[in-house]
């Protein structure tokens, strides 16, 4: 079993910034990648962010530049760090982690509200 544990969601203004993190326990491990999706309103889910557990991070289009995901492996916990955010930023963001062999099994956290006012 996994659980994941989000935090540092909020209000910010057009141009403001947040970081967001969730830590993992249960079967998990370094080796595990972790990410973030989010879901706007009337929106389906969509890819956010993820990190391999040697480092490598993959960002959507709409983020890169202006979000930064980074893991601390030895405390299991995932950051996104976002600048620069806009309206269209707007949603439920969720935590994601992989396990199983071929890394196909997700795991989802209770989301956490990010709002960003123009």
């Amino acid at each position: 079993q996994v659980q994941l544990m989000e935090s540092g969601g909020g209000w910010v203004q057009t141009g403001g910034s947040l970081t967001l993190s969730c830590a993992a326990s249960g079967t998990i491990s370094h080796i595990n990648p972790m990410g973030w999706y989010r879901q706007a309103p009337g929106k389906q889910r969509e890819f956010v962010a993820r990190v391999t557990g040697g480092g490598k991070a993959t960002y959507a289009d709409s983020v890169k530049g202006r979000f930064t995901i980074s893991r601390d492996n030895p405390k299991n916990t995932v950051y996104l760090q976002m600048n620069s955010l806009k309206p269209e930023d707007t949603a439920v963001y969720f935590c994601n982690a992989l396990t199983g062999y071929f890394s196909d099994v997700n795991h989802w956290g209770q989301g956490t509200q990010v709002t960003v006012s123009s």
